[in-house]
This record gives structure tokens, C-alpha cells and sequence, in this order.
């Protein structure tokens, strides 16, 4: 079951992929199916609320004021609730394995990876009915991800409309080329966001459900809050050479799921 819609498997992607290099994103318009949009959004909300479950899981409620920063750390599981702001390792489930796995994507990633492909991570982003929380500009890479390598390529489905009022992605076109703002990588200091005078520059990259976006890590991006009074759901998948080792040190090293390969 790919959940592709009836010839996405066969996108060129000699344009898309182009502008990926010139401007760290490009859009690959809709290619889920409608089956696999129901299927994916009914898993999502069997995971908060607890109808199925997986060992180590990771999830992370949302902050009730509304700001990034305020969002809960550290607390994981807290019972049935729609309000998490994060589910990671989904991996860990058939419906969301076989998307992430679907032919167009390992397309995609093997015109970039060279070799076995690896997951650094598998996590659906959720804007709850009271608006989610503003994310400000950040990248995503550098000493905060804790890696020898640092991965360039992320895939973003919509399972939900994301409006540009809606929680939408904005991007800072181009900005990737710079490379990382700052070592540690994460949230882009304010001093640099001014300099870069990134607001005025905010490109949205409003999505209707089933619309995937191919996303550089060293891009500039940001999403608001829904302020439609609806959900925004979307996945976000970043695949990385197998080679890419885990440099943590407090813990043991992280072991990377692989993909796209026979386990």
C-alpha cells in the first residue's frame, strides 16, 4: 500500500529537484491518494489518544499560551489528548512506515543519497483546534542534532489544508546557501533574523491536503498558528546517508532506522 495517487510514482523530477538546489524547496503538488489521507490522519489521532500504541514513542504537548518557547520539555505521554504538538518515531507504525517508504519518495532521496538510506527522524507536526504555536525561523542542522554529517533533504506532507492563515510553512528562498546561521544550528538567533530582514522576505507555501514539499534542512522556515479554527496536521520526514553516525555522548549512540531496503 503506497497511497500514491495513480502515476506520482513516475513525477519527473528534473524541475523539482533543481529548484530544491536554487531555492531549498520545491513542491510536488498533491500526489496521497484520498484512502492514504484518511489512513494517515486516523493513525495520528489513534496515537493521541491512546487507541494504538508503540514502546518509545516520543511526544510532546503543545504550550497552552500559544509560544514555542513555552511548550513542555521532557514530559512524553500525558494521557488522550489532541493537543500534542509533536509525535515522533512513527516508523514505528505500518500506515506511516508504507507512506514514507512509497516509491516517489525513495525516488526522490536516492537522486540525493548516495548508498543505504537511513531515517533521522519520522514526526507529524500537529496545529490543534485552539491554533498550535508559532514556530519562528529556524534550521534544521548543526550541533543541536548531534550527528557527524548534517542530512539536506526533508519531505513535508499536508494531511490537512494548511492556508496561508492556516499554519502554512514560510520559507526565506535561497537561504539555504549560506549554510548554518549559527554552529549549534535550531532556532535563527533575532539579531540574524533582522539583519536578514526575514520577515519582510517570508515567502508562505500554502498546501491543500495531500500536497508534499521537499525541503532543504538549511532553509530558513517558519509556520503560525491556525487561526481558521481547524486542525493542521502535517508529516515531516528527514532521510540521511546510512554512513551518518549519532555524536551524543551522555547517551548511548542513536541507532538510525533503515529504509528503502530489505530488514
Amino acid at each position: 500500500m503506497t497511497m500514491l495517487l495513480p502515476g506520482a510514482e513516475h513525477l519527473d523530477l528534473t524541475g523539482p529537484l533543481a529548484h530544491l538546489a536554487e531555492h531549498g524547496y520545491a513542491r510536488l503538488g498533491r500526489v496521497l491518494d484520498d484512502a492514504g489521507l484518511l489512513a494517515l490522519r486516523e493513525r495520528a489521532e489513534d496515537l493521541m489518544l491512546g487507541r494504538v500504541t508503540y514502546p518509545g514513542l516520543f511526544f510532546q504537548l503543545d504550550a497552552e499560551t500559544g509560544r514555542y518557547e513555552d511548550a513542555p520539555i521532557g514530559l512524553g505521554w500525558q494521557g488522550p489528548s489532541l493537543a500534542y504538538r509533536k509525535l515522533e518515531k512513527l516508523e514505528k507504525d505500518p500506515r506511516f512506515l508504507a507512506w514514507l517508504e512509497n516509491p516517489l519518495f525513495e525516488k526522490v532521496t536516492r537522486a540525493q543519497i548516495e548508498g543505504p538510506v537511513v531515517l533521522y527522524r519520522a514526526i507529524v507536526f500537529n496545529k490543534g483546534i485552539p491554533g498550535g504555536s508559532d514556530i519562528p525561523w529556524h534550521q534544521d542542522g548543526g550541533k543541536l542534532w548531534g550527528l557527524s554529517q548534517d542530512p539536506f533533504v526533508q519531505i513535508w506532507t499536508a494531511l490537512d489544508d494548511a492556508p496561508i492563515d492556516g499554519g502554512c510553512l514560510e520559507v526565506i528562498p535561497g537561504s539555504h546557501v549560506g549554510g548554518l546561521v549559527t554552529p549549534l544550528g535550531g532556532v535563527v538567533p533575532a539579531d540574524k533574523v533582522a539583519a536578514a530582514r526575514a520577515n519582510e522576505r517570508a515567502v508562505p507555501l500554502p498546501a491543500a491536503a495531500g500536497e508534499v514539499v521537499l525541503v532543504h534542512n538549511n532553509l530558513w522556515h517558519r509556520s503560525g498558528r491556525s487561526r481558521t479554527g481547524k486542525r493542521r496536521l502535517a508529516l515531516s520526514v528527514c532521510y540521511m546517508s546510512a554512513a551518518t553516525r549519532c555524536l551524543r555522548k551522555k547517551r548511548a549512540p542513536r541507532v538510525f532506522f533503515p529504509v528503502f531496503s530489505p530488514r
